[in-house]
């Protein structure tokens, strides 16, 4: 890993685990086909408390996972700087299925490419029916 990458991967662990600031605050999802690879990023700025993530920006990785990737890192950490967010929030694992419902298929359906999470809860990852 190059000392740049290394760098941006340390600014975004610190400012995660700094826990809450104040706002703005960013909130950073991972989601994959499964549990194992984040294909996708997902970062959004919430302004004040019961607002909307706005802007919202997502970044995909089609050889890497999104996680480790240095290039996506560098990309987070410069678009929550940018946004003047105080806060971090990211989830510790892979939340779900990287296609968007209502955009990738239809409204209430599961995923036709994401069999993985079909049956699963994104919170927990268990197997619920």
């Amino acid at each position: 890993m190059t000392f740049k990458a290394q760098w941006y991967r340390d600014k975004f662990a610190k400012k995660r685990d700094k826990g809450f600031c104040g706002y703005p605050v960013a909130t950073v999802a991972f989601y994959g086909p499964d549990d194992t690879s984040a294909t996708k990023v997902s970062v959004g700025i919430v302004a004040h408390e019961g607002a909307d993530a706005d802007p919202l920006e997502r970044w995909f990785c089609k050889t890497t996972d999104a996680r480790t990737d240095p290039e996506v890192t560098e990309a987070i950490v410069r678009f929550i700087d940018q946004h003047g967010a105080k806060s971090v929030v990211a989830f510790d694992r892979i939340i779900g299925c990287p296609h968007e419902e209502g955009i990738d298929y239809p409204e209430r359906e599961k995923c036709p490419q994401c069999s993985f999470w079909a049956n699963r809860d994104r919170w927990s990852g268990e197997i619920i029916k």
